[in-house]
């Protein structure tokens, strides 16, 4: 099937709530829904081992590969076993820097799985089993339809991968597209660039500054820069190691 038969369905809009709830729905049965996230595009699905490996499969991908976690903010901190923080790492501290890295915008952190996330959307880093979040940040208009989604499936989590960028595999052709009627309205973050989002990594450290604060590891240079990400952990006695190379930009088409 040619993308554009795969993009044939009537584009939904983010500000409709019976779009919304349309959406939630489509989402609910088992589709893929591509939509509006920070400055770019997700597409979200159940988290279940089956609908990962259909989405997986659609993107050219192995059928086991992890896909990030999604969810709303006030879930967010229910992927991650905060027990299991290196032990240089103050957990309160932690929780305020990532607190204002996603009142920001969208942002991606990786830390200890918490038990209650699936074994297949985890991945294992020196022993120790990891989740990754991708969350669009406190102020995106996509919270509604990821809320009524969580509401409809009963979980705390979806699941969430990039939309395929120019010269990519094609997704799945179950999808539906929610779309924001504005869409430079909506993308109300201006320290971000239209990326993937960047990634801070806290389930294990990278040494200490000279002036000995903890370094967190900056996984992926994305759509937050370095600099910014180095400025605002430095702000709560955090240093960051940062990754080799930010992603290249992306335009992302509406349609």
């Amino acid at each position: 099937m040619s993308v554009q038969q795969a993009t044939a369905v009537r584009t939904l809009e983010t500000e409709r709530p019976e779009d919304v709830r349309e959406a939630a729905e489509a989402l609910a049965s088992g589709q893929a829904v591509a939509h509006g996230f920070g400055h770019g595009r997700a597409l979200t699905f159940r988290p279940d081992r089956d609908v990962l490996a259909r989405v997986n499969r659609g993107r050219g991908r192995p059928a086991d590969r992890p896909a990030s976690l999604t969810t709303v903010p006030e879930h967010v901190p229910a992927a991650f076993d905060w027990t299991r923080l290196p032990d240089d790492v103050p957990r309160q501290q932690l929780r305020a820097l990532i607190d204002e890295l996603l009142a920001l915008g969208p942002l991606g952190l990786r830390g200890p799985a918490a038990d209650r996330v699936p074994a297949h959307l985890t991945t294992t880093d020196g022993g120790l089993a990891t989740a990754r979040v991708a969350a669009p940040g406190t102020r995106c208009p996509s919270h509604a339809f990821l809320g009524a989604a969580l509401g409809l499936t009963g979980g705390t989590f979806l699941a969430t991968t990039s939309v395929p960028g120019p010269g990519e595999e094609p997704a799945e052709p179950a999808i539906r597209i929610l779309a924001h009627a504005a869409e430079e309205a909506a993308r109300r973050h201006p320290f971000h660039r239209p990326a993937p989002v960047s990634v801070l990594s806290f389930h294990r450290t990278a040494g200490h500054t000279r002036s000995g604060l903890p370094v967190l590891v900056l996984e992926r240079h994305g759509s937050l820069s370095a600099d910014h990400i180095r400025a605002v952990a430095a702000t709560h006695g955090f240093g960051l190691a940062p990754a080799a190379r930010p992603l290249v930009p992306r335009a992302y088409d509406p349609a």
